[in-house]
């Protein structure tokens, strides 16, 4: 059992600092959203952005894990 990466309640600031590779993802939800959530949602939890727009979250947090798996981390190690 791998171990998450991405935790829902992390804010998205948190998300994309730790995680650049993250960024894309985000940038791929905005359409769906309805505005960009990293210019509007960026304070709140992935949870509670998926909820204020409306997304599935458990497909958000599968694509945002993919990428901080196959990106580099900040080197915060």
């Amino acid at each position: 059992m791998s171990v998450s990466r991405i935790n829902p309640g992390a804010t998205l600031l948190d998300t994309v600092a730790a995680y650049p590779a993250t960024i894309p993802v985000f940038r791929s939800w905005d359409e769906r959203a309805g505005e960009c959530l990293l210019c509007k949602a960026l304070f709140l939890s992935i949870g509670e952005a998926a909820h204020t727009y409306g997304l599935d979250l458990e497909t958000l947090l599968a694509e945002l894990e993919a990428a901080a798996e196959n990106g580099s981390a900040t080197g915060r190690a």
